[in-house]
């Protein structure tokens, strides 16, 4: 585990924000590459990749935020404060926090510029899984996102001083963080692939909302939350993440059907 990478002067650099950072430039990177193929204009989707990544980071941290309420309670500066105990960084994120405000930038921006949106969403939806399987390995070094004890071979501990170790203690947990990266990076390979035969606008987005869905819902069996982060529905105790797992695979759905009824219904030919 190494949650600090190096020093640049007093402020350490902290091994989940150097793995967003490169998470990001690669997948500007890729982007650029679609758009060259493709030929589409770079700038408004560079300008895009800036709303992802602010509209990502300060949605994931509200969502925290709102899910544990009560570590801020009486001091709601250090919500999104920076500066804390010496060092640079926030600490506390919700994936599913991000994408949402994110998604809702880039459909207030492609509307204002009048961009198809969901063509938008399918050039960006392979840089997901680029995400997923870079800045999961940022966490597993940082030793957030943990998972569950296991007994199986490949379990891991975490050292004295960790928050998996307050929790579990030497207990051997669930690497969830790499499961994660390698689920990212076999997402990325489909929808890349899967973008050199797409039929229509939105295809792309809709099978990764029901591929990420799925895995999500999936691998919240295998990673520790706090109790703040479950509820009590009919019996069952999931997490707010299963939750909004299943509104991502209704609504990639949803879309997928629908988008691809409409390239079906130009298909068929007039009487």
């Amino acid at each position: 585990m190494h949650p600090e990478l190096f020093n640049i002067g007093p402020l350490p650099v902290r091994s989940y924000g150097m793995g967003l950072a490169i998470s990001f430039f690669l997948g500007v990177w890729y982007v650029k590459y679609l758009t060259a193929k493709y030929n589409r204009p770079f700038e408004p989707f560079l300008t895009i990749a800036y709303i992802i990544i602010g509209g990502g980071v300060i949605g994931a941290r509200l969502f925290y935020v709102l899910t544990h309420l009560d570590d801020f309670s009486g001091n709601w500066l250090s919500s999104f404060n920076p500066f804390q105990g010496g060092a640079f960084g926030i600490a506390g994120l919700n994936l599913y926090g991000g994408v949402i405000l994110a998604l809702m930038g880039i459909w207030i921006y492609c509307r204002v510029k009048r961009m198809s949106i969901l063509e938008v969403f399918d050039f960006f939806s392979p840089t997901l899984g680029i995400g997923l399987a870079v800045t999961r390995l940022g966490c597993f070094l940082n030793g957030c996102c943990f998972g569950t004890p296991t007994d199986l071979p490949w379990g891991v501990s975490f050292p004295v001083g960790s928050i998996p170790y307050y929790v579990f203690g030497q207990a051997h947990l669930h690497p969830s963080q790499i499961y994660s990266s390698l689920y990212g990076l076999l997402l990325f390979l489909l929808l890349h692939f899967k973008m050199q035969s797409r039929r229509f606008n939105g295809q792309l987005i809709a099978i990764m909302f029901m591929v990420e869905a799925a895995f999500r819902y999936v691998i919240e069996y295998v990673r520790y939350y706090e109790s703040e982060m479950h509820l009590s529905l009919f019996g069952m105790n999931p997490t707010y993440n299963h939750l909004i797992s299943i509104a991502l695979f209704l609504l990639g759905a949803g879309i997928y059907i629908t988008q691809r009824k409409r390239v079906l219904e130009l298909e068929e030919p007039s009487n």
